[in-house]
């Protein structure tokens, strides 16, 4: 039996949260596909809107909390990442944005990421191609090809011709979990500061 740990980072900031739901689904999905082959599945959440203060002082000092460094240490050692985030400005939200800034240059690097957002209405829906896929390309992630957003209308009746949210769920879910299972990722903490493979720091060449 394998192990794995999914974390859950929600940028939800009411209580309750449509986005916290969201990420609460996928998190339940992509661990019942993982079980399916017998994987034991752990989930750890990481609620932003609790670590608001923290992040922002991290920003300001360069230097974490204790509980800011815990959850930086339960997204960055996890085999997967769930993220998942509310638009405002057709974009994705501040806090969001700045818990990623205050992580180490590689510390996700290659980790199986799942993303997804909420908004009032569908029209924002692109904004996770446009906004949040460049972000986490940046960060050298390694972003599954379908993302999910979930407007208002989504926890009610939709259209018929729109796929129900369980199918969006569950099809990204599937996703998510093969490239958990595929990665060959380590878990642990890079090292932002290790020389590339074969750097010369002498810039003559030489024996490494």
């Amino acid at each position: 039996m394998t192990t794995r740990t999914i974390a859950v980072v929600s940028g939800g900031l009411s209580k309750p949260s449509s986005t916290r739901m969201l990420a609460d689904r996928l998190a339940e999905a992509t661990a019942s596909r993982l079980r399916e082959t017998g994987d034991d599945v752990t989930v750890e959440v990481v609620e932003l809107r609790e670590l608001a203060q923290d992040i922002t002082n991290n920003l300001l000092t360069g230097f974490p909390s204790g509980r800011l460094a815990a959850a930086i240490d339960k997204v960055t050692s996890a085999d997967g990442l769930i993220a998942v985030t509310p638009i405002f400005s057709t974009s994705y939200s501040g806090l969001f944005k700045s818990f990623f800034d205050v992580l180490e240059p590689g510390s996700i690097a290659e980790q199986p990421v799942l993303l997804a957002a909420t908004g009032g209405t569908s029209r924002h829906s692109l904004a996770i191609d446009y906004a949040m896929r460049p972000l986490f390309a940046y960060l050298h992630a390694a972003v599954t090809a379908t993302g999910v957003f979930a407007a208002t209308d989504d926890w009610g009746e939709v259209d018929d011709a729109v796929k129900p949210l369980p199918e969006r769920i569950d099809r990204a879910a599937a996703e998510f979990a093969e490239g958990i299972r595929r990665s060959t990722r380590s878990s642990t903490l890079r090292d932002p500061f290790a020389l590339p493979s074969g750097f010369d720091p002498t810039g003559v060449g030489g024996v490494q």
